[in-house]
């Protein structure tokens, strides 16, 4: 029976698929692009949030909790012994954490004591191994492979230098942050990043029968507040949250690809049962059953797809792997580890799946468009049926299904869910699908209607157009899907990203910024120098320096943007908070705190806030609530004594610098570059805009770039469409040869046929397109915490006549193939 049923598959369906391979590699690419997509977009974020567990499982070990720095600051070693001495501890071994350099050369120091062999970690045996040569070498540390140093180098560390004393090898290397770490003794890491007496975190490893819960319940007791309690993946969630917002943007574009890939199937499929008819229909002549031949048609959608999804899911770790290298800085800045390429195990299951599944259900589709009908109507083309346009309870249930869908994304869209009102998008596309679909007829007059424009030709092509309702209605949804992606969610990304721009637009009031960090990340450290605000401020030609402080902070799992300024009305970095709550948070009478903590908490205007900081839970009102562009976390604002004294953070990250009137602003600037040290940057405050702006574009660049793909695709969907019709039409075209009908006309037929659904199906696109865009700008907004101006732009309108053209790019191989078909291989049909 095995036998027999691949015989009979190979005959009629993979021998059909090996006989037409130009169908079946254009509908086996769709599948591969929208599988290579989807795996691009799940191995970026499971880089991310891979690397940081990793990391996170290579330092911990065996630990069961760890006790983590509120900020980058950590927290007082004082509290070791209590930690140690909390019922339930086996072992509790301190670790200093900092980040070293930026960019390429970006690494990780951890400093650990003797008791870290407690953890049986990746790094416990390398630090075991090495002791005798850490102990003889002066500032002796070891490091990564992938650092570039030999025995013998000096490297330079926080303030000073170490010697390296040793290279982990290359396996501890692979998994401690690919290799760029500096391991040192801990009194040294503290000594060389002037942290003597810092810890940024504890590993806890829990006595054997011990309950963990209560362990954690007193180790938080133990701490006071000072400190975080929580397991060692809390980090890996955190990472996961910093890039959330680009995970569900790519996503949504990766699934209109998929939707798009699975009309082009329904084409497809259609276009193989319509060369099939006449043996489909002789078969049910001699008793061949529906099941069966309904099941092979479906295994050949599932192979096509397989096949198509395997490809492309190889391309797809290209993609990812390249796509890694351009993440936006300050996305990579909010992780304490380096990312590195990391395929996630589900990432290609997920995928092909995807693509098996959208052909399985798209084939279905075509398959019971011939299988319904009785034997000898399977040789009258499937649109000519009266059931081809769709059943009247079917057309009426998908509008009652498109206005509950459109209730739905309008909700989603208007209330403040945060980044669940993202949800809004895909399901207002959804709502749009049926909607069409209960407009089929019209939608096929309308196309009927363009074609016949172009005279006599396009009245030929407008018949053509109406006996096929349903493959029409399928390919301008391509069409419309296409258009209205690139305008919808294009046009949202450039309103996020001007809203987003005009938000920061303040920060260029000052002339010049002093930061150890480049303009496109958070200046949140380390500190600059002592007296290093002082000694720019006499510099001739500057009027004002004025500092402030930024640090990444848990507040209970979640992590936040604190930022500390001089409570002054003036200072343009405080654009967005009221004038009485500057003088408030001035007094210390409270923070100011974004949408997304609001929400998360469940706070508003003179609620209390609880925040852990290393000097104890402070309870504190929150004065207002501010939109503010948060694509990374939530922000909180104070007073910038408040925030030195409770988070033991002295001095400041950056410095804002205002010119004199009439001052030499190049003499200037050259004086501050000449000052500061060499490592720490200099930037115009109009260069700080312009890298902030660059940032946000380069986190929706990925995005539109599938949504061009997305376009292709439905250019692919028209090729086939028409392919089909000109297919279903040979002996009709032959008869046109025959009594003397030109090429030039059939040519302008299947032409016009193109424009016909083409035009009708990028008009609706525009429409719908404007429509999802407002819904998408209110979603974004919430998700972003910002509020983001809806703005149609005339370049949206040139998008989608860009898009609309190359979607009848896809009608010039079916109409030279119409225009060339021979008059006798034609008319041989049947």
């Amino acid at each position: 029976m095995i036998a027999a049923a691949w015989n009979r598959l190979w005959l009629f369906n993979f021998g059909e698929l090996w006989r037409h391979p130009g169908r079946t590699l254009m509908s086996g690419a769709v599948m591969g692009v929208s599988a290579a997509l989807l795996v691009a977009v799940l191995s970026i974020s499971g880089s991310v949030t891979g690397s940081v567990d990793r990391l996170t499982m290579g330092l911990a070990g065996n630990a069961d909790l760890e006790i983590g720095g509120i900020t980058d600051a950590g927290f007082d070693q004082s509290l070791l012994p209590a930690i140690a001495a909390t019922p339930g501890v086996a072992a509790a071994v301190p670790m200093l954490r900092q980040t070293l350099g930026a960019g390429d050369n970006r690494a990780l120091l951890v400093g650990a004591d003797a008791n870290v062999t407690a953890l049986g970690s990746d790094l416990a045996d390398p630090l075991g191994k090495h002791t005798k040569a850490l102990l003889t070498t002066p500032r002796g540390v070891l490091v990564g492979a992938a650092m570039g140093y030999q025995v013998g180098d000096q490297i330079p560390v926080g303030g000073g230098t170490a010697t390296v004393a040793g290279l982990l090898d290359d396996p501890a290397s692979a998994r401690l942050n690919g290799g760029h770490l500096v391991a040192a003794p801990l009194p040294l890491a503290q000594f060389l990043t002037n942290r003597v007496g810092r810890l940024d975190s504890v590993q806890v490893v829990v006595k054997p029968g011990a309950d963990v819960g209560a362990v954690r319940g007193a180790l938080t007791q133990a701490v006071d507040g000072r400190a975080v309690v929580a397991d060692p993946t809390l980090r890996t969630a955190q990472a996961g949250g910093a890039i959330q917002i680009l995970r569900y943007s790519t996503l949504m574009s990766s699934a209109a690809a998929l939707i798009v890939a699975a009309f082009l199937i329904y084409n497809a499929m259609s276009m193989a049962v319509a060369q099939r008819r006449s043996t489909l229909s002789l078969l049910r002549a001699i008793g061949a059953r529906r099941a069966p031949m309904v099941a092979d048609m479906l295994v050949e959608a599932a192979m096509l797809g397989l096949v198509g999804g395997l490809i492309g899911a190889a391309i797809g770790v290209f993609i990812g792997r390249a796509a890694i290298d351009r993440l936006p800085a300050a996305m990579v800045q909010a992780v304490e580890s380096r990312t590195e390429f990391m395929l996630p195990g589900y990432a290609i299951p997920v995928a092909v799946a995807a693509c098996v599944l959208a052909t399985v259900l798209a084939a279905g589709i075509a398959a019971g468009q011939v299988y319904r009908v009785a034997p000898v109507e399977a040789l009258v083309p499937v649109e000519a049926s009266p059931t081809a346009a769709g059943g009247r309870v079917l057309r009426w249930a998908a509008l009652a299904g498109a206005i509950a869908l459109y209730a739905v994304a309008f909700t989603l869209a208007t209330l403040d869910l945060g980044r669940i009102s993202l949800g809004a998008i895909s399901t207002s596309f959804a709502a749009t699908v049926l909607l069409c679909f209960f407009a089929t007829g019209p939608i096929v007059r309308a196309a009927g209607w363009v074609a016949r424009l172009f005279g006599a030709p396009g009245a030929l092509g407008a018949t053509s157009l109406e006996r096929a309702p349903r493959r029409v209605w399928a390919t301008a949804m391509t069409v419309l899907i296409g258009v209205a992606a690139v305008v919808a969610l294009g046009g949202a990304s450039s309103n996020m990203v001007d809203s987003a721009t005009d938000s920061f637009r303040s920060v260029a009031a000052a002339d010049l910024y002093v930061s150890p960090t480049p303009p496109e990340g958070f200046p949140t450290g380390p500190a600059l120098p002592p007296e290093l605000a002082a000694k720019v401020a006499a510099i001739p030609g500057v009027a004002a320096v004025r500092p402030a402080q930024m640090a990444f902070a848990t507040v209970g799992t979640g992590r936040v943007l604190l930022q500390g300024y001089p409570p002054l009305r003036e200072d343009s970095r405080l654009g967005a908070v009221d004038g009485p709550v500057i003088e408030a948070m001035g007094r210390g009478e409270g923070v100011v705190i974004t949408r997304d903590i609001a929400r998360a908490q469940g706070l508003s205007a003179g609620d209390k806030i609880t925040m852990p900081t290393p000097s104890g839970t402070r309870e504190v009102t929150v004065l207002q609530v501010i939109p503010y562009f948060t694509a990374i976390s939530g922000v909180v604002m104070m007073s910038l004594d408040q925030m030195r004294e409770w988070y033991q953070r002295p001095g400041e990250t950056i410095l804002a610098i205002d010119y004199a009137p009439g001052a030499d602003q190049v003499a200037v600037r050259a004086a501050v570059r000449e000052l500061v040290p060499a490592d720490i940057h200099v930037d115009a405050g109009t260069e700080v805009v312009e890298a902030i702006a660059s940032g946000v574009r380069q986190g929706s660049a990925m995005s539109n770039m599938i949504l061009w793909i997305v376009v292709l695709v439905a250019t692919v969907a028209l090729l086939n469409t028409l392919m089909l019709s000109v297919l279903e039409r040979r002996r009709e075209l032959g008869v046109l040869r025959a009594i003397g009908t030109g090429r030039r006309f059939l040519l302008r037929s299947v032409l016009a046929e193109a424009a016909g659904i083409g035009v009708v199906g990028a008009t609706l696109g525009l429409v719908t397109g404007l429509i999802v865009q407002y819904l998408a700008t209110l979603a974004i907004g919430h998700a972003m915490t910002i509020d983001i101006v809806y703005r149609p732009s005339v370049l949206l309108l040139v998008y989608g006549l860009v898009a609309l053209g190359l979607a009848l790019l896809g009608s010039i191989p079916p109409a030279l193939r119409a225009a060339r078909m021979p008059i006798i291989a034609a008319l041989a049909v049947d």
